[in-house]
Protein backbone atom coordinates (compact mmCIF):
# COMPACT_ATOMS: atom_id res chain seq x y z
CA UNK A 1 0.00 0.00 0.00
CA UNK A 2 1.19 3.33 -0.84
CA UNK A 3 1.77 5.91 2.30
CA UNK A 4 -0.54 8.68 2.69
CA UNK A 5 0.59 12.11 0.45
CA UNK A 6 -0.18 14.65 2.39
CA UNK A 7 0.79 18.83 2.47
CA UNK A 8 2.25 18.10 6.42
CA UNK A 9 5.40 17.39 7.58
CA UNK A 10 4.20 14.44 9.13
CA UNK A 11 3.08 11.24 6.30
CA UNK A 12 1.12 9.09 7.78
CA UNK A 13 1.55 5.48 6.74
CA UNK A 14 -1.79 3.59 6.02
CA UNK A 15 -1.23 0.36 8.32
CA UNK A 16 -1.37 -2.71 6.82
CA UNK A 17 -3.51 -6.08 6.98
CA UNK A 18 -4.32 -9.56 5.91
CA UNK A 19 -6.45 -10.53 3.20
CA UNK A 20 -7.92 -13.43 2.71
CA UNK A 21 -11.52 -13.91 0.57
CA UNK A 22 -11.43 -17.89 -0.08
CA UNK A 23 -14.85 -17.93 1.60
CA UNK A 24 -16.46 -16.68 -1.64
CA UNK A 25 -15.48 -19.70 -3.76
CA UNK A 26 -19.14 -21.14 -2.55
CA UNK A 27 -21.16 -18.09 -3.94
CA UNK A 28 -19.84 -18.26 -7.37
CA UNK A 29 -21.63 -20.05 -10.02
CA UNK A 30 -18.72 -22.14 -12.05
CA UNK A 31 -19.13 -25.51 -13.14
CA UNK A 32 -23.06 -25.87 -12.03
CA UNK A 33 -24.66 -25.79 -15.53
CA UNK A 34 -28.25 -25.21 -15.81
CA UNK A 35 -30.47 -27.98 -17.52
CA UNK A 36 -33.74 -27.02 -17.06
CA UNK A 37 -33.71 -28.40 -12.66
CA UNK A 38 -36.67 -27.10 -10.95
CA UNK A 39 -35.99 -25.43 -7.21
CA UNK A 40 -36.81 -28.82 -5.27
CA UNK A 41 -32.96 -29.80 -5.32
CA UNK A 42 -32.33 -27.18 -3.41
CA UNK A 43 -34.88 -27.69 -0.51
CA UNK A 44 -33.80 -31.36 -0.64
CA UNK A 45 -30.31 -30.65 -0.01
CA UNK A 46 -31.40 -27.86 2.95
CA UNK A 47 -33.03 -29.85 4.41
CA UNK A 48 -30.63 -33.35 4.47
CA UNK A 49 -27.75 -30.48 6.20
CA UNK A 50 -30.11 -29.53 8.19
CA UNK A 51 -31.32 -32.23 9.74
CA UNK A 52 -28.26 -34.05 10.55
CA UNK A 53 -27.37 -30.87 12.42
CA UNK A 54 -31.16 -31.17 14.56
CA UNK A 55 -30.61 -34.54 14.81
CA UNK A 56 -27.42 -34.26 16.63
CA UNK A 57 -29.39 -31.63 18.84
CA UNK A 58 -32.21 -33.50 19.95
CA UNK A 59 -30.94 -35.73 22.44
CA UNK A 60 -29.39 -32.84 24.69
CA UNK A 61 -33.13 -30.94 23.97
CA UNK A 62 -35.67 -33.57 24.70
CA UNK A 63 -34.05 -36.98 25.31
CA UNK A 64 -37.23 -38.80 26.29
CA UNK A 65 -39.17 -37.93 22.82
CA UNK A 66 -38.52 -39.97 19.70
CA UNK A 67 -37.97 -38.51 16.25
CA UNK A 68 -40.30 -39.21 13.90
CA UNK A 69 -41.44 -38.18 10.68
CA UNK A 70 -44.41 -36.84 9.03
CA UNK A 71 -45.89 -40.12 7.67
CA UNK A 72 -44.83 -41.80 11.17
CA UNK A 73 -46.88 -39.29 13.12
CA UNK A 74 -49.56 -41.24 15.78
CA UNK A 75 -52.33 -39.26 17.18
CA UNK A 76 -51.72 -38.10 20.91
CA UNK A 77 -47.96 -39.41 20.85
CA UNK A 78 -45.53 -36.63 21.88
CA UNK A 79 -42.38 -36.98 19.46
CA UNK A 80 -40.15 -34.74 17.54
CA UNK A 81 -40.40 -33.70 13.69
CA UNK A 82 -37.48 -32.32 11.85
CA UNK A 83 -38.74 -30.48 8.70
CA UNK A 84 -39.39 -27.59 6.30
CA UNK A 85 -41.75 -24.55 7.35
CA UNK A 86 -43.82 -23.45 4.60
CA UNK A 87 -46.01 -20.63 5.03
CA UNK A 88 -49.35 -19.91 4.00
CA UNK A 89 -50.24 -16.68 3.41
CA UNK A 90 -53.63 -15.33 1.32
CA UNK A 91 -52.26 -12.00 0.93
CA UNK A 92 -48.89 -13.41 -0.83
CA UNK A 93 -49.00 -12.25 -4.63
CA UNK A 94 -49.05 -14.84 -7.15
CA UNK A 95 -48.58 -14.90 -10.84
CA UNK A 96 -51.39 -16.11 -11.59
CA UNK A 97 -53.20 -13.73 -10.45
CA UNK A 98 -52.90 -11.53 -13.56
CA UNK A 99 -54.60 -14.44 -16.01
CA UNK A 100 -57.18 -15.04 -13.59
CA UNK A 101 -60.90 -13.93 -14.64
CA UNK A 102 -61.93 -12.83 -11.58
CA UNK A 103 -59.63 -10.18 -10.04
CA UNK A 104 -58.97 -10.42 -6.17
CA UNK A 105 -60.27 -7.22 -4.66
CA UNK A 106 -58.23 -8.22 -1.29
CA UNK A 107 -56.79 -4.79 -0.01
CA UNK A 108 -53.53 -5.35 0.86
CA UNK A 109 -52.92 -4.82 4.86
CA UNK A 110 -49.66 -2.54 4.16
CA UNK A 111 -47.78 -1.57 0.92
CA UNK A 112 -44.59 -3.29 2.07
CA UNK A 113 -46.08 -6.91 3.91
CA UNK A 114 -47.96 -9.13 2.93
CA UNK A 115 -48.71 -10.74 6.54
CA UNK A 116 -52.34 -11.55 7.46
CA UNK A 117 -53.85 -12.65 10.61
CA UNK A 118 -54.75 -15.89 9.16
CA UNK A 119 -51.71 -16.93 7.74
CA UNK A 120 -50.60 -20.12 9.07
CA UNK A 121 -47.88 -22.89 9.12
CA UNK A 122 -46.95 -26.66 7.52
CA UNK A 123 -44.61 -28.50 8.22
CA UNK A 124 -42.93 -30.30 5.51
CA UNK A 125 -40.51 -33.56 5.09
CA UNK A 126 -39.92 -35.90 2.11
CA UNK A 127 -42.45 -38.20 3.38
CA UNK A 128 -45.39 -35.47 3.61
CA UNK A 129 -46.70 -32.41 4.98
CA UNK A 130 -48.88 -31.71 8.18
CA UNK A 131 -50.66 -28.48 9.44
CA UNK A 132 -49.16 -26.86 12.42
CA UNK A 133 -51.22 -25.22 15.46
CA UNK A 134 -50.51 -24.33 18.82
CA UNK A 135 -49.09 -20.98 19.88
CA UNK A 136 -45.76 -22.01 20.66
CA UNK A 137 -44.76 -21.23 16.87
CA UNK A 138 -45.53 -17.68 15.48
CA UNK A 139 -46.46 -17.43 11.88
CA UNK A 140 -45.22 -13.92 12.06
CA UNK A 141 -41.64 -14.67 13.13
CA UNK A 142 -41.10 -17.92 10.69
CA UNK A 143 -41.12 -17.89 6.42
CA UNK A 144 -41.46 -20.66 4.16
CA UNK A 145 -37.78 -22.39 3.72
CA UNK A 146 -36.42 -22.37 7.93
CA UNK A 147 -35.46 -25.61 8.82
CA UNK A 148 -36.47 -26.45 12.52
CA UNK A 149 -37.59 -29.35 14.95
CA UNK A 150 -41.19 -29.21 16.66
CA UNK A 151 -41.88 -31.06 19.69
CA UNK A 152 -45.69 -31.76 19.59
CA UNK A 153 -48.10 -34.53 19.39
CA UNK A 154 -50.78 -35.25 16.35
CA UNK A 155 -54.22 -34.07 16.88
CA UNK A 156 -57.81 -36.42 15.88
CA UNK A 157 -58.39 -33.78 13.34
CA UNK A 158 -54.98 -34.34 12.12
CA UNK A 159 -53.05 -31.21 13.32
CA UNK A 160 -49.52 -31.31 14.94
CA UNK A 161 -49.92 -29.59 17.89
CA UNK A 162 -46.23 -27.33 18.42
CA UNK A 163 -45.19 -27.51 22.27
CA UNK A 164 -41.75 -26.44 21.40
CA UNK A 165 -39.51 -25.24 19.10
CA UNK A 166 -35.48 -25.79 17.95
CA UNK A 167 -33.43 -23.71 15.82
CA UNK A 168 -30.53 -24.75 14.41
CA UNK A 169 -29.05 -21.65 16.61
CA UNK A 170 -25.41 -20.03 15.69
CA UNK A 171 -23.20 -22.02 14.15
CA UNK A 172 -19.48 -22.67 15.49
CA UNK A 173 -17.14 -19.47 14.79
CA UNK A 174 -13.03 -19.71 14.47
CA UNK A 175 -11.61 -17.99 17.51
CA UNK A 176 -10.62 -14.08 16.88
CA UNK A 177 -7.03 -13.02 17.37
CA UNK A 178 -6.63 -11.61 21.06
CA UNK A 179 -3.32 -9.69 20.07
CA UNK A 180 -4.85 -6.99 17.90
CA UNK A 181 -2.80 -4.38 19.56
CA UNK A 182 -3.75 -1.17 17.62
CA UNK A 183 -6.84 0.46 16.26
CA UNK A 184 -8.09 -1.03 12.21
CA UNK A 185 -10.93 -0.02 10.32
CA UNK A 186 -12.91 -1.71 7.71
CA UNK A 187 -15.20 1.03 6.18
CA UNK A 188 -18.86 -0.54 5.51
CA UNK A 189 -20.60 1.25 2.59
CA UNK A 190 -23.38 1.16 -0.03
CA UNK A 191 -26.19 2.21 -1.52
CA UNK A 192 -24.25 5.01 -3.57
CA UNK A 193 -26.70 4.84 -6.58
CA UNK A 194 -24.76 6.81 -8.75
CA UNK A 195 -26.49 8.40 -11.83
CA UNK A 196 -29.90 8.34 -9.27
CA UNK A 197 -31.35 12.09 -8.16
CA UNK A 198 -30.98 11.79 -4.61
CA UNK A 199 -27.02 11.18 -5.30
CA UNK A 200 -24.84 13.60 -4.51
CA UNK A 201 -21.50 13.63 -5.85
CA UNK A 202 -19.64 16.07 -3.69
CA UNK A 203 -20.90 13.57 -0.99
CA UNK A 204 -19.20 10.66 -2.24
CA UNK A 205 -15.80 12.73 -3.02
CA UNK A 206 -15.77 13.72 0.64
CA UNK A 207 -15.90 10.09 1.75
CA UNK A 208 -13.02 9.59 -0.86
CA UNK A 209 -10.83 12.45 0.43
CA UNK A 210 -11.55 11.24 3.77
CA UNK A 211 -10.10 7.78 3.12
CA UNK A 212 -7.06 8.40 1.03
CA UNK A 213 -6.47 11.31 3.67
CA UNK A 214 -6.82 14.57 2.08
CA UNK A 215 -9.56 16.18 3.94
CA UNK A 216 -9.37 17.35 7.39
CA UNK A 217 -6.30 17.90 10.08
CA UNK A 218 -3.58 15.55 11.24
CA UNK A 219 -5.71 13.97 13.31
CA UNK A 220 -8.31 13.02 11.03
CA UNK A 221 -4.98 11.92 8.52
CA UNK A 222 -4.40 9.97 11.21
CA UNK A 223 -7.56 7.92 11.35
CA UNK A 224 -7.69 7.78 7.84
CA UNK A 225 -4.47 5.83 7.71
CA UNK A 226 -6.45 3.11 10.37
CA UNK A 227 -8.91 2.30 7.16
CA UNK A 228 -7.48 -1.07 6.10
CA UNK A 229 -10.00 -1.75 3.62
CA UNK A 230 -13.08 -0.57 2.28
CA UNK A 231 -16.40 -2.77 1.45
CA UNK A 232 -19.06 -0.89 -0.75
CA UNK A 233 -22.18 -3.42 -0.84
CA UNK A 234 -24.49 -3.66 -3.56
CA UNK A 235 -26.29 -0.37 -5.56
CA UNK A 236 -23.22 1.57 -6.22
CA UNK A 237 -25.35 2.52 -9.19
CA UNK A 238 -28.75 3.71 -10.82
CA UNK A 239 -29.95 3.85 -14.34
CA UNK A 240 -32.96 5.67 -15.83
CA UNK A 241 -36.20 3.58 -15.92
CA UNK A 242 -36.93 4.72 -19.38
CA UNK A 243 -33.89 3.60 -20.78
CA UNK A 244 -33.75 0.21 -19.07
CA UNK A 245 -37.29 -1.38 -21.10
CA UNK A 246 -35.89 -4.10 -23.21
CA UNK A 247 -35.22 -2.07 -26.48
CA UNK A 248 -32.90 -1.36 -28.38
CA UNK A 249 -30.69 1.68 -27.37
CA UNK A 250 -29.76 4.79 -29.35
CA UNK A 251 -26.55 5.00 -29.69
CA UNK A 252 -26.47 8.47 -27.22
CA UNK A 253 -28.70 6.19 -24.99
CA UNK A 254 -25.83 3.92 -24.52
CA UNK A 255 -23.56 6.59 -23.53
CA UNK A 256 -25.98 7.84 -20.93
CA UNK A 257 -26.10 4.28 -19.47
CA UNK A 258 -22.62 4.08 -19.11
CA UNK A 259 -22.33 7.59 -17.24
CA UNK A 260 -22.89 6.34 -13.82
CA UNK A 261 -20.77 3.49 -13.95
CA UNK A 262 -18.07 5.61 -15.61
CA UNK A 263 -18.41 8.17 -12.28
CA UNK A 264 -17.90 5.07 -10.06
CA UNK A 265 -14.87 4.16 -11.96
CA UNK A 266 -12.92 7.12 -11.06
CA UNK A 267 -13.71 7.34 -7.44
CA UNK A 268 -13.10 3.68 -6.77
CA UNK A 269 -9.45 4.01 -8.95
CA UNK A 270 -8.64 7.07 -6.35
CA UNK A 271 -9.76 4.47 -3.01
CA UNK A 272 -7.82 1.54 -4.94
CA UNK A 273 -4.74 3.38 -5.03
CA UNK A 274 -4.86 3.76 -1.36
CA UNK A 275 -6.07 1.09 -0.13
CA UNK A 276 -7.88 -2.31 -0.57
CA UNK A 277 -11.58 -2.08 -1.82
CA UNK A 278 -14.31 -4.75 -2.41
CA UNK A 279 -17.13 -3.88 -4.56
CA UNK A 280 -20.74 -6.39 -4.39
CA UNK A 281 -23.06 -6.19 -6.50
CA UNK A 282 -26.64 -5.22 -5.42
CA UNK A 283 -30.35 -4.99 -6.87
CA UNK A 284 -29.95 -2.44 -9.34
CA UNK A 285 -26.18 -3.11 -10.92
CA UNK A 286 -25.31 -4.76 -13.77
CA UNK A 287 -25.43 -8.06 -12.34
CA UNK A 288 -27.37 -11.19 -12.95
CA UNK A 289 -30.63 -10.64 -10.86
CA UNK A 290 -30.89 -14.14 -8.97
CA UNK A 291 -29.38 -15.04 -5.94
CA UNK A 292 -25.70 -15.36 -5.26
CA UNK A 293 -24.88 -12.33 -7.31
CA UNK A 294 -21.69 -12.91 -9.72
CA UNK A 295 -18.75 -10.31 -9.44
CA UNK A 296 -19.94 -7.48 -11.95
CA UNK A 297 -17.31 -7.42 -14.98
CA UNK A 298 -14.11 -5.79 -14.02
CA UNK A 299 -14.75 -4.78 -18.03
CA UNK A 300 -16.84 -1.93 -16.26
CA UNK A 301 -13.85 -0.52 -14.30
CA UNK A 302 -11.17 0.36 -16.51
CA UNK A 303 -8.97 2.54 -14.22
CA UNK A 304 -9.74 0.73 -11.44
CA UNK A 305 -9.42 -3.17 -12.47
CA UNK A 306 -5.43 -2.54 -12.86
CA UNK A 307 -4.81 -1.80 -9.93
CA UNK A 308 -4.14 -5.22 -7.11
CA UNK A 309 -6.23 -3.84 -3.96
CA UNK A 310 -9.52 -3.85 -6.30
CA UNK A 311 -11.32 -6.49 -6.37
CA UNK A 312 -15.41 -7.52 -7.55
CA UNK A 313 -16.91 -10.09 -5.50
CA UNK A 314 -19.85 -12.16 -4.99
CA UNK A 315 -23.25 -11.23 -3.08
CA UNK A 316 -23.41 -12.70 -0.62
CA UNK A 317 -19.90 -11.64 0.25
CA UNK A 318 -17.72 -13.79 2.70
CA UNK A 319 -13.77 -12.45 3.90
CA UNK A 320 -11.08 -12.51 6.40
CA UNK A 321 -8.98 -9.44 7.91
CA UNK A 322 -6.79 -10.19 9.78
CA UNK A 323 -8.58 -12.99 10.97
CA UNK A 324 -11.59 -11.16 11.61
CA UNK A 325 -14.23 -13.29 9.61
CA UNK A 326 -17.21 -10.68 7.68
CA UNK A 327 -19.90 -11.91 6.17
CA UNK A 328 -22.67 -9.83 4.49
CA UNK A 329 -25.22 -9.03 1.24
CA UNK A 330 -26.54 -6.34 -0.47
CA UNK A 331 -29.83 -6.41 1.42
CA UNK A 332 -31.62 -8.47 -0.69
CA UNK A 333 -32.39 -11.33 1.53
CA UNK A 334 -33.48 -9.07 4.79
CA UNK A 335 -35.91 -6.99 2.48
CA UNK A 336 -37.67 -10.18 1.48
CA UNK A 337 -38.10 -10.95 4.94
CA UNK A 338 -39.47 -7.92 5.74
CA UNK A 339 -42.14 -8.49 3.24
CA UNK A 340 -42.90 -11.99 4.40
CA UNK A 341 -42.41 -11.82 8.29
CA UNK A 342 -42.46 -9.27 11.04
CA UNK A 343 -40.04 -7.44 13.46
CA UNK A 344 -39.67 -4.66 15.44
CA UNK A 345 -36.00 -3.56 13.97
CA UNK A 346 -33.85 -4.88 10.65
CA UNK A 347 -31.42 -6.02 13.20
CA UNK A 348 -34.04 -8.81 14.37
CA UNK A 349 -34.56 -10.04 10.80
CA UNK A 350 -30.64 -10.46 10.58
CA UNK A 351 -30.05 -12.19 13.73
CA UNK A 352 -33.00 -14.19 12.44
CA UNK A 353 -30.86 -15.71 9.36
CA UNK A 354 -27.78 -16.49 11.57
CA UNK A 355 -29.72 -18.44 14.03
CA UNK A 356 -31.54 -20.08 11.26
CA UNK A 357 -28.27 -20.70 10.14
CA UNK A 358 -29.46 -19.62 6.59
CA UNK A 359 -28.58 -16.23 4.75
CA UNK A 360 -31.41 -16.37 2.87
CA UNK A 361 -34.51 -18.95 3.91
CA UNK A 362 -37.02 -17.12 1.33
CA UNK A 363 -35.31 -18.30 -1.53
CA UNK A 364 -36.01 -19.43 -3.57
CA UNK A 365 -39.54 -19.37 -2.93
CA UNK A 366 -40.15 -15.39 -3.53
CA UNK A 367 -35.90 -14.39 -3.70
CA UNK A 368 -34.60 -15.14 -6.73
CA UNK A 369 -32.04 -17.89 -6.52
CA UNK A 370 -29.99 -20.10 -8.84
CA UNK A 371 -31.56 -23.19 -8.80
CA UNK A 372 -28.51 -25.64 -7.07
CA UNK A 373 -29.07 -29.12 -7.37
CA UNK A 374 -26.69 -30.94 -5.02
CA UNK A 375 -25.83 -28.03 -2.15
CA UNK A 376 -27.09 -25.10 -0.72
CA UNK A 377 -24.53 -22.42 -0.43
CA UNK A 378 -26.37 -20.04 1.54
CA UNK A 379 -26.10 -22.39 4.94
CA UNK A 380 -24.28 -20.40 7.39
CA UNK A 381 -21.80 -23.17 8.01
CA UNK A 382 -19.42 -21.09 10.22
CA UNK A 383 -20.79 -18.29 12.38
CA UNK A 384 -18.77 -14.77 11.01
CA UNK A 385 -17.45 -12.27 13.85
CA UNK A 386 -19.22 -8.96 11.72
CA UNK A 387 -22.12 -9.64 9.92
CA UNK A 388 -23.73 -6.63 7.77
CA UNK A 389 -26.12 -6.22 5.22
CA UNK A 390 -26.55 -3.42 2.71
CA UNK A 391 -29.46 -0.67 1.51
CA UNK A 392 -31.00 -0.18 4.47
CA UNK A 393 -33.38 2.77 5.75
CA UNK A 394 -31.13 3.74 8.56
CA UNK A 395 -28.09 2.84 10.63
CA UNK A 396 -27.74 0.55 13.07
CA UNK A 397 -25.62 -2.78 15.37
CA UNK A 398 -26.03 -4.79 17.80
CA UNK A 399 -23.75 -7.32 19.68
CA UNK A 400 -25.03 -10.88 19.28
CA UNK A 401 -23.90 -13.24 22.00
CA UNK A 402 -23.98 -16.80 21.02
CA UNK A 403 -24.72 -19.84 23.76
CA UNK A 404 -21.44 -20.96 22.77
CA UNK A 405 -19.55 -17.68 23.45
CA UNK A 406 -19.77 -17.00 19.78
CA UNK A 407 -19.94 -12.57 19.57
CA UNK A 408 -20.94 -11.26 16.58
CA UNK A 409 -21.69 -7.59 15.22
CA UNK A 410 -24.42 -6.95 13.07
CA UNK A 411 -24.86 -4.11 11.13
CA UNK A 412 -27.19 -2.81 9.41
CA UNK A 413 -25.45 0.43 6.61
CA UNK A 414 -27.63 3.02 5.37
CA UNK A 415 -27.71 3.92 1.82
CA UNK A 416 -25.22 6.69 1.60
CA UNK A 417 -27.22 8.30 -1.24
CA UNK A 418 -29.77 9.32 1.53
CA UNK A 419 -27.98 9.49 4.51
CA UNK A 420 -24.36 10.32 3.90
CA UNK A 421 -23.36 7.94 6.03
CA UNK A 422 -20.57 5.19 5.70
CA UNK A 423 -19.85 2.57 8.89
CA UNK A 424 -16.43 2.15 10.16
CA UNK A 425 -15.89 -1.35 11.98
CA UNK A 426 -12.65 -1.59 14.50
CA UNK A 427 -11.01 -4.81 14.10
CA UNK A 428 -9.26 -4.92 17.58
CA UNK A 429 -12.75 -4.84 19.33
CA UNK A 430 -15.57 -5.24 16.78
CA UNK A 431 -17.09 -2.09 17.66
CA UNK A 432 -18.15 0.32 15.41
CA UNK A 433 -18.84 3.75 14.83
CA UNK A 434 -20.47 5.46 11.84
CA UNK A 435 -18.68 8.36 9.61
CA UNK A 436 -21.02 10.97 8.35
CA UNK A 437 -20.32 13.42 4.83
CA UNK A 438 -22.75 15.84 4.49
CA UNK A 439 -22.49 19.29 1.96
CA UNK A 440 -25.13 21.29 3.43
CA UNK A 441 -23.25 24.90 5.16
Amino acid sequence: MESMEIDSEKIHERKQSDYNNLQDERFEIQKEMYRGQQYSQIYFARLHLMRTLLYSLAPTWKPHLPVCKVLGLEEGKECILVGTLFKHMKLKPCVLDEYSKERSVTPLVKPHNFMHPDDNLILEDESGRVQLGGSALSPAIYVTGVVVALHGKETSAGEFVVEDVLEAGLPPQIERPFNLQEDKYVLLLSGLCIGSSSSNPLQFQLLVDHITGHLGDEKVHGLAAQIVHVVIAGNSVEFPRKLVNGQNMASKDQSVLYEPIKELDIMLNQIAAGVSVDIMPGLNDPANFALPQQPLNRCLFPGSAPYNTFRSCTNPHSFDVDKIRFLGTSGQNIDDLDKYSEAESKLDFVERTLRWRHLAPTAPNTLGCYPFTDRDPFLIETCPHVYFVGNQDKYDNRLLKGSEGQLVRLICIPKFCETGIAVAVNLRNLECHTLSFSTQI
